[in-house]
This record gives C-alpha cells, structure tokens and sequence, in this order.
C-alpha cells in the first residue's frame, strides 16, 4: 500500500482529494490529510475508508517528521513560503514532494540532494503555473518538432467568476487566495516585446494592459505577471522576438484596481495608526489631500474618475465611503497594512457563493513561420465551475498535481530532483486525460498571414 499525505485541507484541496480517494482502492493508496484542524480534514474525507484526517502544524517537527516519514508521496498545499521545510523533510527521508508554487531560490539547492535521494520535487503543476507551462510547451514543441520558427508567443490566465454568477460592478470575486490578489503584481514585470526589453514597474502595471478576445467569453484584459524573461530558456524560445506571460481580468477591472495602487491601500509595508477607530470613510480619507470636499469628490478628482460613472459606482458599491466602522468595539491589539484592510473589505464584498461558479480562463497567442509562410494561433480554455465548492480554480489546480502523483507512484514518471511539468512525458498524459475525462480542454484556431 502506497501513502499519499495531502498538507492542506483548503478550498484549492477538494477536487484532489476527491480524485485520489476515487482511485485508493484500484491503486491500493492511503490518503492522509493533514491540516492544522483536524476536524476539517476529517470531514473534507467524508468518511472515505480510504482516508485519515489529521492534525498537522508545519511549525511542530516532530508532528511534521512523522507525518511525511510514513508516507510515499508528499503534497503541500500550503502557502508557498512553507514549502521548503516540507521539502527538505522528504529529501532526508526520501519522499517525493509535490505542489502547484514556483521553484524559489530556496528550493533550487536542495536539486542535487534529491537526486541523490532517488525523488522527484515536482512544483508549478497547478493551474497557473501548471497547464499553461503544460500547453505552451506542447505548442511550442509541435512547432519545433515541424522545422518552424516562433517569432511571438504570449501567454495569459486568469481566475474569475462565471458570466452566470458575475452579479458586481466589479465583475470579480475571490476564487482563491485573496492576499494574494490583493498583493498581485508588486515587483516589476519583465518581459520581451518585438526583440526590445521591457520593464514595468508596480505603479504602472495596472495602466499597461491589453485587450484580448476569447469566442464566446468576449473581451478581457491582459496584464504582464512578474519575470516571463525566465521562461525563453524553460519553453525553448531563447531566439523569440516577443515572450510575455499575464493575468487576465475582464474589462474594466484594470482602470479601477489602479485606484487602489495610486492611493497605497495596496501596501503591505507598515501598519496604519489609529485603524481601530475608523470608519471606511476614514480610511479612504487618509490616502487623500486635505480639503473641505466629500471623501467621494476627493477621490474621484485624486484618481481622475469624476467622470465616470461606471468607476463611480465601483467605489460606491464597495462602501468606501461609509461611516461603517471597519472593526468591532471588542476587536482588541489591532495590527494592520493598508493591504490587511482593503483585504478585509473585499472578502466581505467579493466573497464567493455557495451557488455561485467561478470560472478558469487561460489564452495562448503565438506567431510562427514554417516553409516560408506566417502563421498565427489562438488557443484557448474555459472552465466553468460546479459550484462554491467544486470550483474551476480547485479543478485546475487539484487535477494536474493528482494525475503526477499518480504516475509517480505508478513508476511512470521517474524523474529526480526538481522538475516542473515541461517535459512531454509529463504533459502528454496530463493534457490528454484532463480533456478526455475532466473536460478541460483547448480550443485552437489557426491564420495563415
């Protein structure tokens, strides 16, 4: 019997768990769950004989030792800085590891260690990084494989809410980490444009998007994400005039989040004196000048929106500029970022239904030459989710790191050390049973120019 220990009893874990459990018994698999509340990991099981929920606290050793010696295969669904200590736990007791986050510096030392182990430290096999590390690279290498030359390859997701769930004037809810979304994009966003180097910076990030269609979905919006330059060697397209990977949003998000970069409420860097007493009004009001006008007149005059009702009634709908206190006369010793409060806000306002569906976007465009004649692709996905549960984002996030588990434990996937899924005989097999048997699947069409 091999043992699988799931770290992480979190929304992103259902459909991954769910597959699992539904293959134990033809495998012979033991899914563990560990979470830091036992009674949840025990109920994400639903009374499977085929799985134990546990009690798992990162930061207690001698529970984290003990947890990842028993088991075959390790995966971390825990935030991203928690993953090196989980993985060099399974290089000292030769476990393989396995997570959706991208390989940090960190994590890259620990590469000759798992080799010499004889296991594989699986990362990026999620969503974004996963499938589309998985389906650019099938692109790209057909194109190769053909003799053809790629001259522009542009590559985007993005994590929303289903057209038929889409009831804000945000046209966005949290599918997942909402820190993460609020702190999306700080840094600088480095891509290749036309053989020219561009950098943007955070405070620009926001304002640099393009529009970009997908059939049947309409128009989104299309932002540079971190470093794409580290991708030309890891896709092959060290020789490409145009590489850039990115986050989708519909349209008018863009504009709007903006706002909130030009006023600092998306600053995670200091914590704000005097927050336990304010309204919402006052916390808008303190990234503003001075002035006798309205907190609403001086916002729309700071960011430039006063003429734009659709702008207008974003802010209004969020209740930015309510006497509302932010925290309860009992909430005692609080400590926040300007970012820690916005956050409050939005999971209040774009929390994601029981009955609502979110849905999964991803969009590749490439340009490429082969005997003499211009080429140009679109290839496209859409999932759309079962419910606030069952979601596109744990749909495609769970599923790639669940069919890797399962050809690790099978022994047809026998790679060492630090892998991410770019290699055919990782994204064959994924890509071809999540579209025969999960329904995600891309739609491609094809110009000659």
């Amino acid at each position: 019997m091999k043992n699988i220990l799931i770290l992480g009893a979190g929304k992103s874990a259902t459909v991954l768990i769910e597959y699992l459990l539904k293959n134990a018994s033809r495998y012979n698999w033991m899914i563990t769950l560990g979470d830091i509340d036992a009674d949840i990991a025990i109920q994400k099981l639903n009374k499977d004989p085929r799985g134990r929920g546990i009690y798992f606290n990162s930061a207690d050793k001698e529970v984290r030792e003990q947890s990842i010696r028993e088991a075959d295969i390790v995966i971390s669904l825990l935030p991203a800085f928690l993953h090196i200590e989980i993985a060099r736990d399974c290089v000292k007791f030769k476990k393989h590891f396995v997570c959706a986050s991208y390989v940090s510096d960190e994590m890259k030392v620990l590469d000759a260690e798992a080799k010499a182990a004889g296991i594989m430290l699986m990362h990026e096999i999620g969503l974004d990084p996963g499938i589309d590390h998985m389906s650019a690279k099938k692109m790209i290498d057909a194109v190769h494989k053909a003799g053809g030359e790629i001259k522009t390859f542009e590559s985007y997701t993005g994590g929303l809410i289903a057209p038929e769930s889409d009831n804000n004037p945000w046209n966005y809810k949290f599918t997942w980490n909402p820190r993460n979304v609020v702190l999306a994009g700080q840094g600088t966003a480095k891509f290749l444009w036309d053989n020219q180097y561009k950098y943007i910076p955070y405070h620009k990030l926001f304002s640099r998007y393009d529009i970009m269609e997908i059939p049947g979905y309409g128009e989104f919006e299309g932002y540079p994400n971190r470093d794409s330059l580290a991708y030309r060697k890891v896709y092959g397209l060290e020789n490409t005039a145009t590489i850039v990977r990115g986050t989708l949003r519909k349209r008018g998000f863009c504009d709007a989040w903006n706002v909130f970069v030009l006023l600092g409420m998306t600053d995670d860097s200091y914590f704000m004196e005097g927050i336990e007493n304010f309204s919402w009004k006052d916390y808008t009001n303190s990234f503003l000048p001075s002035s006798s006008s309205s907190v609403k007149t001086k916002l729309m005059e700071y960011a430039d929106i006063h003429k734009s009702i659709e702008m207008q009634n974003k802010f209004e709908w969020l209740g930015l500029f309510s006497e509302e206190k932010i925290y309860k006369e009992t909430d005692t010793n609080i400590k926040a970022t300007p970012a820690q409060v916005l956050q409050k806000l939005l999971e209040k306002k774009w929390l994601l239904e029981e009955s609502d569906k979110d849905m999964c976007v991803m969009l590749h465009l490439m340009e490429y030459t082969l005997n003499a004649k211009t080429y140009k692709v679109q290839s496209s996905m859409v999932v759309i989710g079962e419910d606030g549960l069952h979601t596109a984002m744990a749909k495609t996030v769970g599923l790639p790191a669940a069919i890797v588990v399962k050809m690790i434990l099978n022994g047809t996937l026998q790679n060492k050390g630090i892998v991410i899924p770019v290699l055919p005989e990782i994204y064959d097999p994924v890509l071809e049973e999540l579209k025969l048997e999960h329904g995600v699947k891309f739609e491609e069409t094809t110009i000659v120019k």
